[in-house]
């Protein structure tokens, strides 16, 4: 009995926490294959990271 309720508490925990993801601020999602789209903004601040980290 001990090892069932010990199961059932490891698959109510998340394994991973995605608040920070990138996904996070999803703009829109497409209905058919459920990809998640960013808004231009979020592109565009990605990109200025990306570029200031060159080496």
């Amino acid at each position: 009995m001990k090892e069932d309720n010990i199961r059932n508490n490891f698959k109510k925990k998340p394994i991973e926490k995605h608040d920070t993801a990138p996904l996070g601020d999803v703009y829109k999602q497409e209905p058919d294959s459920k990809v998640s789209i960013p808004s231009e903004l979020d592109v565009e601040n990605a990109k200025d990271f990306v570029d200031s980290n060159e080496k």
